[in-house]
């Protein structure tokens, strides 16, 4: 199948509205899209990628949870510098083959998170995928705003601080090990596939921190525990201490005990896309249990030296090698 490329822009536009935004004079159609901006306030901008074959596989997950994953993932970095998601942008590379009932699919998607996440269609670029394999490649930047000074960076812990983190961890590796086992066609795994699918991105959560000074430190849980804690203690030159026995680990039903350990997929396991972030002790008492029907967990303290270490049975603490995922890494 083929199709023109005006053809393509249109349908995109026809699903993903490029009109709603007061901050967008002109948008998707154009050469480039044209911004109002706002005095006294600050853009914060991230690009993410989704690829097929690495992200996601196109003969196993519906399309549509690939258009809600790609703008949600992109979305959290946002959320984590306790920003509003305002606007984005949408670069794809699809072969032939993908530009009729997938592309709907994968737009649908697409528009329900921006719904969800208060964002809209700038403007992008499409291109048609001609290598041996002809993967999907969509590419996401998005935009977001934050008055001026308050924005979140993951190098503010200090020692003393107490670390937070939102959501049951692991949740989101157990989904994609029923996919990657061929359990998800299961009905009755079904239920545990949504965080893998369609993961709830903590925006409002993470504007309500920001607004409140109430955060020294903060990032998105993209890659696991266990490597998004090193990289923040890294980015501001400390050490942390997890209470192994406070982690809030998935609930691994009866049946799926084969998949794995419900310890290691919260240490290990990647894309919950909850918040890590870090309290100095004295605001601890303002950061309450649940917010926005998402689960707040104290889960360790930062420390004078570096690394992460996790305590165990009868207090010991031993050393946390950070094993999460890594693009670049060539085994886990």
């Amino acid at each position: 199948m083929t199709i023109r490329e005006d053809i393509l822009i249109e349908r995109i536009r026809k699903r993903i509205p490029s009109s709603r935004s007061k901050l967008l004079r002109v948008g998707i159609g154009d050469d480039a899209a044209v911004l109002r901006t706002s005095p006294g306030m600050e853009w914060v901008l991230t690009c993410d990628q989704f690829i097929e074959g690495v992200h996601f596989l196109a003969g196993v997950h519906p399309p549509n949870a690939v258009g809600y994953k790609a703008l949600a993932r992109a979305t959290s970095d946002i959320a984590a510098m306790g920003a509003r998601p305002r606007l984005f942008l949408l670069g794809m590379a699809l072969p032939a083959a993908r530009t009729g009932r997938w592309l709907d699919g994968m737009l649908g998607g697409m528009a329900r998170a921006a719904k969800q996440l208060g964002l809209t269609l700038a403007g992008g670029d499409t291109a048609r995928a001609t290598s041996a394999k002809g993967g999907v490649a969509l590419g996401v930047t998005v935009l977001g705003e934050i008055r001026s000074g308050q924005a979140v960076r993951r190098s503010g812990a200090r020692p003393g601080d107490a670390v937070f983190v939102t959501g049951q961890l692991g949740a989101a590796q157990l989904g994609l090990e029923l996919v990657l086992r061929g359990m998800h066609r299961q009905a009755r795994w079904h239920r545990f596939l949504a965080a893998h699918y369609y993961p709830k991105i903590q925006v409002e959560l993470g504007q309500w921190l920001a607004r409140r000074g109430l955060v020294s430190a903060m990032m998105d849980l993209s890659d696991g525990l266990s490597t998004d804690l090193s990289r923040l203690c890294r980015a501001s030159g400390v050490g942390s201490l997890l209470y192994g026995d406070k982690i809030p680990a998935v609930l691994i039903p009866k049946g799926l005990q084969k998949i794995g350990d419900a310890r290691q997929l919260a240490l290990h396991g990647g894309e919950d896309y909850g918040l890590l972030f870090t309290v100095p002790e004295r605001s601890v008492v303002r950061i309450p249990r649940a917010m926005y029907g998402t689960r707040i967990t104290r889960i360790g303290e930062i420390v004078a030296g570096r690394g992460v270490r996790i305590s165990g049975a009868g207090g010991r603490a031993s050393k946390l090698a950070p094993r999460g995922w890594d693009h670049f890494k060539t085994t886990r």
